[in-house]
């Protein structure tokens, strides 16, 4: 059937068509209202006359706001005035939606929220050498059983584990891969503990003359029952034959690398552009994934995709796929349609977002990408060959990205700040 009109905006109303009177007391109310408190030494100045700029200029859009007229088309979800009468209440965008430095919400203005974000001492050095920061040590031992063909790998335990929880604690447990295979397997949880003994074995099926192309990796989180769990590090081993041939079982200590999220791969996914002009229509085609990261504690996910119409940093429309159960490589040639004017063509992008489905908590997100004439690399590469062979379909292979914060995450630090500041 045809998709939902988008809502019409508002008109203004008769106080904003009308000139301000007193332009000079509506601008010293504005700038009362976000008045900096001088006892935060840590505020540059320049923030300060950003921020006085920035609503010198939006009392001067109320002066000169005129009522747009309305239209009834299937595409005026894309009127050029929609952006200026959004407000941060009305994003209605979804938490896999990130905020690209190209994609500002034009209701906070020129405001860069990352600006008042400051870094901490330990922050600063960490980032500078990552490896730097403490993470403890881990001990597991190799050994290759040939009759089984297979790796067996023990993890041992861990020690001097950072905490991570307010009691000076940590819920430590270790995610084990044999790259660049995607399978995942996962130690129990200890809890309150910086100290665990796992003592558990694990068993990867894999010909002997192929180890030596083979990483070992190994991610140390601390479980949360209610939030994100919470990255304590990392160990690589690149070559699996340094210390021995695996003949017998080979005992192995390895200090603990910092690390905020996992280095492994999030996988690629395949599909198609294709735009018609006349009819002012997008078809973009989910064709297949490959190499997903494992979410489950199977060694699997259940993946589906999801694409999310973005015009002017908005979420329009959203459409998903079908979900494919306990796979990392999904298979699912699905055709999802857009109707976009040609000349908002220039406005709008795609963002893409690989999900795995869980049926008792939330959905995960396994990874994200962006195509439109705005966003990065072979996304915006892809983009212009579509434009460029009109009725067309172009297809590409696509790397899978960390989500980022969400623009609302981005509104309410925003909105924090203010209210802190007044």
């Amino acid at each position: 059937g045809p998709w939902p009109r988008a809502p019409r905006a508002p008109a203004a109303s008769p106080a904003a068509q009308s000139p301000v009177k007193d332009p000079v007391g509506s601008v010293g109310f504005l700038e009362a209202a976000v008045k900096i408190s001088h006892t935060s030494p840590d505020i540059p100045t320049d923030v300060q006359l950003s921020m006085r700029e920035h609503f010198l200029r939006r009392t001067q859009r109320m002066q000169r706001q005129t009522t747009e007229p309305t239209s009834s088309t299937r595409h005026n979800s894309f009127k050029r005035h929609l952006p200026r009468q959004m407000q941060v209440g009305s994003l209605d965008l979804g938490n896999d939606y990130m905020l690209e430095k190209d994609e500002k919400s034009t209701s906070i203005g020129r405001i860069q929220p990352e600006l008042y974000q400051q870094k901490t001492p330990e922050s600063e050095d960490s980032s500078k050498n990552g490896s730097s920061k403490h993470c403890g040590s881990i001990n597991f031992s190799l050994k290759y059983d040939y009759e089984n063909e297979a790796l067996l790998v023990n993890i041992l335990k861990a020690v001097d584990l950072p905490a991570k929880d307010l009691c000076g604690t940590s819920d430590p447990y270790v995610k084990i891969y044999l790259l660049p295979d995607r399978k995942k397997f996962q130690t129990r949880v200890h809890r309150k503990t910086l100290n665990p003994t796992f003592s558990e074995s694990f068993q990867f099926p894999v010909p002997y003359e192929e180890l030596a192309v083979r990483k070992l990796h190994m991610s140390v989180f601390d479980f949360d029952r209610f939030s994100r769990h919470d990255m304590i590090g990392e160990v690589v081993l690149d070559n699996l034959f340094e210390t021995s041939d695996l003949s017998r079982e080979t005992n192995i200590w390895r200090d603990i690398q910092y690390a905020t999220s996992e280095s492994v791969d999030l996988g690629e996914i395949m599909f198609s552009l294709c735009y018609l002009p006349t009819a002012g229509r997008l078809t973009l085609t989910v064709i297949k994934c490959r190499n997903l990261k494992a979410m489950d504690i199977t060694g699997y996910s259940d993946p589906y995709v999801k694409v999310s119409l973005i015009c002017d940093g908005r979420r329009l429309k959203k459409k998903k796929t079908s979900i494919k159960k306990n796979t990392l490589n999904p298979t699912y040639n699905e055709a999802i349609i857009f109707d976009i004017p040609p000349d908002s063509m220039d406005h709008v992008s795609l963002h893409i977002s690989v999900m795995d489905y869980d049926l008792v908590g939330h959905n995960e997100i396994i990874g994200v990408m962006r195509v439109g004439c705005n966003a990065e690399g072979l996304g915006r590469d892809h983009w212009n060959e579509m434009l460029a062979y009109p009725r067309k379909p172009i297809a590409h292979w696509h790397p899978l990205l960390e989500s980022k914060k969400s623009e609302k995450e981005v509104g309410s630090i925003l909105c924090e700040f203010i209210a802190h500041s007044v």
